[in-house]
């Protein structure tokens, strides 16, 4: 039985389906959504670092857009919605800028270790748990029953043929 609520699901499958079109645009697989606590989705985003910028992460856009759009309480109360679990980089905008809960899919811990498996080279940053980065932010994942579609983006991206 799921911990999650059927908006949580919902909401979660947002980003996966974000982080699908990212990956046919040619991008890597990761999606999210910014949800305001009346359940209002405010931003949502894929992966866009195909053109060489790999700062490019949904997470990131959420985060960049949030401090323009939202008051601080706004933030604080609102949710973000990932595909995968922020990154270091990810984790401390999203804590510098005052979000709120973050819900993810798969951990970051899971994606480089199949990574590893498949013999692609490791990330530049360490695959750290948001925790770890943004110790006071809200954290809950990752959401097991949603796993293996986030999981086969992964292997349609990064596993060699």
């Amino acid at each position: 039985m799921s911990s999650f609520s059927d908006d949580d699901l919902r909401h979660l499958r947002r980003c996966v389906a974000l982080a699908a079109a990212g990956l046919d645009e040619g991008n890597e697989p990761f999606g999210s959504v910014l949800v305001g606590a009346d359940g209002r989705v405010l931003f949502e985003d894929h992966n866009r670092e195909k053109d060489g910028d790999h700062t490019r992460h949904p997470e990131l856009a959420i985060a960049l857009w949030a401090v323009e759009h939202l008051t601080p309480e706004e933030r604080a109360s609102a949710t973000v919605y990932t595909s995968g679990e922020h990154c270091a980089m990810c984790a401390a905008a999203h804590a510098w800028v005052g979000l709120g809960r973050i819900v993810f899919i798969v951990a970051t811990t899971r994606c480089a270790e199949l990574l590893e498996g498949w013999g692609v080279a490791p990330s530049p940053v360490a695959p750290l748990r948001i925790t770890d980065v943004a110790p006071r932010v809200p954290v809950e994942g990752p959401v097991e029953e949603l796993a293996s579609e986030v999981e086969a983006l992964y292997e349609r991206c990064f596993r060699p043929a």
